[in-house]
């Protein structure tokens, strides 16, 4: 366990080397007062689909405000994508060992309107360390610190145009059974979803082997 406490942006069914920094640090805590950004993992995530890696992002309100904080931004109902997302998944992964064992309480967040971003990703995320039997101690940031002092930051490293290979020594994915991989092979770090949909209880033994310790 790293004592040293991480920060973490929020994240819509966040990849698995999110789930790694859960984990393996003994405080995590997650920004709420940064600037909302399009095109991160804050409304996106990537999932193993028939046809490929394919991603998976909800909308949000237009705010009045350009630089919006995060804990402000809202989830917008445009394009049904509650309906949209929920198919895709199924479609990827009702042929999953554990998709059936799971998917009565995960459709449950695709019947619910949310109001706010942040209240969505955290009772997804908390719902998912539920199933991995994964208790990190998270908390919500109570000001934004531009250069924090004390605290490992991976709010802006953890980003679907970042290489993790380049950001991240820390992580070093362990492979694990997915549906396709015949077809395309192992696909490292999608969306935890992936994982937990093939590997079950299993996961959390796949999150700890794919944590590097420091020499």
């Amino acid at each position: 366990m790293n004592e040293t406490p991480i920060l973490l942006s929020t994240a819509y069914l966040a990849p698995v080397e999110y789930y790694t920094k859960l984990f393996g640090h003994g405080q995590v805590w997650i920004e709420q007062y940064d600037h909302y950004r399009k095109q991160t993992y804050r409304n996106r995530c990537v999932i193993a689909s028939p046809n490929g890696p394919q991603a998976l992002t909800f909308p949000t309100e237009k705010t009045d405000h350009p630089k919006a904080l995060t804990k402000d931004v809202r989830l917008s109902d445009h394009g049904n994508w509650r309906h949209v997302h929920w198919n895709a998944l199924e479609a990827a992964y009702r042929h999953s060992p554990f998709f059936d064992y799971y998917a009565d309480e995960f459709h449950r967040f695709y019947e619910r309107r949310y109001g706010f971003l942040i209240d969505f990703n955290l009772e997804l995320c908390q719902w998912i360390c539920r199933q991995m039997d994964l208790e990190p101690d998270c908390r919500l940031t109570e000001s934004y610190e531009p250069n924090p002092e004390g605290k490992a930051d991976f709010r802006e490293l953890i980003h679907p145009k970042k290489d993790f290979r380049q950001t991240d020594p820390g992580f070093r994915p362990c492979p694990y059974y997915q549906v396709f991989e015949a077809k395309w092979g192992f696909q490292p770090n999608l969306s935890i979803v992936d994982l937990l949909f093939n590997m079950g209880p299993e996961s959390l033994l796949i999150l700890r082997d794919s944590i590097v310790q420091p020499a």
